[in-house]
């Protein structure tokens, strides 16, 4: 019998959160499930600075705040030798950027002010931090000079916002609307931070003991990413030419003299050239980029070159792989690499000779296992800091320094071991498309039996170039822990197997994506891991999009949840925050100039074939595929009257887990959706009417 529509998302849960196994569970068992409010108990974590003399690391340890609904930092220490364990700034909020000065007896990091970020610096010995400036806005990217006296950072230069007309002044008390706004730039706005304020970032100095900030970058493109290459000389990362903002991924790495402020290009390719990291003795610089080929994904390679910008030799040419982040050890250069499914750290010669250091970085997503962590190398000895990835528990601080690396915390010993985790279990299929192998993993719930009655969540990552790993993510282990068998999948066009792997999707997607994820479906159902009538699928973003696609190609999956999906690549690609990207790179054609190609590619173009109950979800300041695009599909179902309901998230971007609150509510919502038409329920459901 069909479930009347009118029962709640939260009232279908309620109906089958423990039942979607149909297994009752007493009190004691409960105690030990992964409920929605472990979410607030959970630490990881997060970007692991080393001492230049490799004895201590300090880190964020991230956690989930109740009262704030924020994830908040703290700064800890460990001693590398003996691992004491310490807590260095705490209460503060979201700390970020912790940054040793080149001495390591000062700490540079981002703190919460009054009414942004501010710039301080904390003396190790003392304990006390202060200040560096009263700034008007926000800094970011700080970074120390080679003598410790000054320091580099980014920051908003606000320009007058355009106007046509002066506005008559209002009476004294009236209540009058608030006054216009006028853009006359293309990007308007960006995710996550919304309406853009007028203006362009600019790279400020200013002395590590405080003082007045020097602007010393100008004009009226943006420069970020500053870098010492001495203590005279910043480099600087941008695209000093007229209507930069059409060719959005290009950039140059520009030398600026800070005695007279003459800025000098390095790199002059077509193509991004960026993150710059100068070498211990001052006379290479190591930096990443690509030779732009207008292709919607390119692998970035590593480069090194004299510090003048001669000599550009490409170090990964023949690597495979694309590099994400770099630092110096020695005459090598470390490189942070996605690798089938994994994070590895590989040190590179000068000569290109490639060497795995570390495998396993990772681990701080935490709603979804994307393949997200980071390092740092000590100056002296070469020791190296990073995020440890598990598919168990969110990242903890590893060390790599001679023989095994370690994992010096356990933030989370106290609550993991007395759960019922979902257990992780990695399957290889071949593609139905071209047998090509698709890696995919699959979170098997407590007290699972290959008996062939669970339900499945096929969950999808977005990017579409990115890459799910076997880290540890809420959002799998909420859906696992009511009884749902949870996969999820690299298909073609993930990252982290190879630039011709990733272009399968060039021009091309949504596309053979599709068999791909089919066909890790169809092998679980050959497993019998699955019950083949309560299939259920969802992803957000690139992964809205393919669910979209899938419910217009099949009607095999009971209900399905497109989380901000793009539906039509038109209306995206024309005021997107990355429509410029779009047009130029991903279908290198204006919506006008080739109207077939933007219909081909959109979901609205198979929305005829949808018979799936299917829900919308976005955020309502989400400006990378905003609400118009789950709109437009919502309202097609409407009119086609098959079942569906929009979910708009107040105040969230295109990130909705960014706060834990909207991370919980997303996942109940989905298996609320999910509740109101598994098969299994309809009975129950029935009985109840």
């Amino acid at each position: 019998m069909k479930i009347r529509h009118g029962i709640t998302f939260a009232a279908a849960l309620a109906l089958s959160a423990a039942p979607a196994v149909a297994a009752e569970k007493d009190d004691a068992d409960n105690s030990r499930k992964f409920t929605a409010e472990r979410v607030f108990d959970l630490e990881y974590a997060d970007d692991p600075q080393i001492s230049p003399n490799g004895r201590t690391i300090v880190y964020a340890r991230r956690s989930m705040d109740r009262m704030t609904d924020k994830d908040v930092a703290d700064l800890w220490t460990i001693d590398t030798s003996s691992g004491a364990h310490r807590p260095l700034i705490d209460g503060a909020g979201s700390i970020a950027s912790a940054r040793w000065s080149p001495t390591g007896d000062r700490l540079l990091y981002l703190a919460p002010g009054e009414n942004s970020l501010e710039l301080r610096v904390l003396y190790v010995d003392s304990g006390e931090s202060f200040s560096l400036a009263q700034l008007p806005e926000g800094p970011g990217a700080p970074v120390w000079s080679p003598d410790g006296k000054t320091i580099a950072f980014s920051m908003l230069v606000p320009k007058d916002a355009p106007s046509f007309a002066k506005p008559v002044k209002a009476p004294e008390g009236a209540k009058w609307n608030a006054p216009f706004r006028v853009f006359d730039k293309m990007q308007i706005r960006f995710d996550g931070a919304g309406y853009l304020p007028h203006g362009t970032t600019h790279v400020f100095t200013i002395p590590a003991e405080g003082g007045t900030p020097r602007q010393v970058t100008k004009g009226d493109n943006d420069f970020d990413g500053p870098q010492w290459l001495d203590n005279s000389t910043l480099l600087v990362v941008g695209n000093d030419v007229e209507d930069a903002y059409l060719d959005p991924i290009e950039s140059e790495i520009y030398a600026v003299n800070l005695k007279d402020l003459s800025m000098k290009a390095l790199t002059t390719r077509d193509g991004p050239d960026l993150s710059p990291v100068v070498s211990p003795d001052g006379k290479r610089i190591a930096f990443l980029g690509y030779d732009d080929a207008l292709k919607s994904h390119q692998e970035t390679d590593l480069y090194v070159m004299n510090r003048d910008g001669s000599g550009v030799t490409n170090l990964t040419r023949n690597f495979g792989r694309s590099i994400d982040a770099i630092a110096w050890r020695g005459g090598a250069i470390v490189g942070q690499a996605e690798v089938d499914g994994d994070i590895h750290l590989i040190s590179f010669s000068l000569g290109g000779a490639a060497t795995t250091l570390v495998k396993g970085v990772g681990g701080t997503s935490f709603g979804r296992p994307y393949a997200q962590g980071s390092f740092s190398v000590a100056r002296s000895g070469g020791a190296i800091a990073y995020t440890a990835g598990f598919a168990d528990r969110p990242a903890e601080v590893g060390l790599a320094r001679g023989g095994s690396p370690k994992v010096l915390t356990a933030l989370n010993a106290d609550l993991l071991p007395y759960l019922d985790m979902a257990k992780i279990e990695e399957i290889k299929v071949k593609s139905s498309a071209d047998d090509r192998e698709i890696e995919a993993w699959v979170a098997l719930p407590h007290g699972f039996k290959a008996d062939g009655t669970f339900p499945l969540i096929l969950e999808i990552h977005g990017g579409p170039f990115a890459m799910y790993g076997p880290y540890f993510a809420a959002e799998i282990q909420r859906y696992a822990a009511e009884g749902y068998v949870v996969v999820y999948v690299n298909p073609r066009g993930s990252t982290g197997y190879g630039e011709d792997f990733a272009q399968l999707i060039d021009l091309a997607y949504p596309g053979n994506d599709y068999d791909d994820l089919m066909s890790v479906v169809d092998s679980l159902v050959a497993k019998n891991y699955v019950d083949e009538k309560r299939l259920f699928v969802t992803g957000g973003s690139g992964g809205g999009v393919l669910t979209a696609w899938i419910v217009g190609k099949t009607d095999r999956f009971a209900a399905a949840a497109s989380i901000k999906p793009v539906i039509n690549w038109s209306t995206m690609a024309l005021m997107g925050d990355i429509g410029a990207y779009v047009t130029r790179h991903w279908i290198r054609a204006n919506p006008w100039e080739d109207r077939d190609i933007y219909w081909k590619l959109s979901p609205l173009s198979l929305v005829g074939n949808v018979t799936t109950p299917t829900m919308l979800m976005v955020g309502e300041e989400d400006w990378r595929t905003p609400t118009w695009e789950a709109e437009q599909f919502y309202g097609a179902l409407k009119l086609r009257k098959i079942d569906t309901a929009l979910v708009r998230v107040p105040s969230s971007p295109h990130y909705i887990a960014s706060r834990p609150s909207r991370l919980i509510a997303k996942t109940d919502n989905i298996m609320g959706w999910f509740a109101k038409y598994d098969p299994a329920n309809a009975k129950e459901t029935a009985d109840g009417e």
